[in-house]
């Protein structure tokens, strides 16, 4: 599996929420809406999810195991850090 692209949204007001991105896999699956949020132990993903009749919300596409759940996080952090350090030089 090879992330062959990112693209970052920033938010414009503030808030816990600070980007949304939009990959895209081997030229060929894309996922979007993947939330970047400011949590109490720093920056993490979340990924698209639904809420489902009894209030609770299940992720609509996810990573399977944990290694690609920190490879996916750490490329889409460092795009996201790269498009806000563009946005301040702007």
């Amino acid at each position: 599996m090879q992330i062959t692209d990112v693209r970052i949204r920033l938010m414009e007001k503030e808030g816990k929420m600070k980007a949304v991105a939009n990959i895209t896999i081997d030229d060929a699956l894309a996922i979007h809406d993947i939330k970047i949020i400011e949590g109490e132990k720093g920056l993490f993903i979340a990924f698209p999810s639904t809420k489902r009749k009894d209030g609770e919300f299940k992720d609509i596409a996810h990573p399977i195991n944990q290694a690609t759940r920190e490879l996916l996080q750490n490329m889409i952090l460092e795009a996201y850090n790269k498009a806000l350090s563009e946005s301040k030089q702007a």
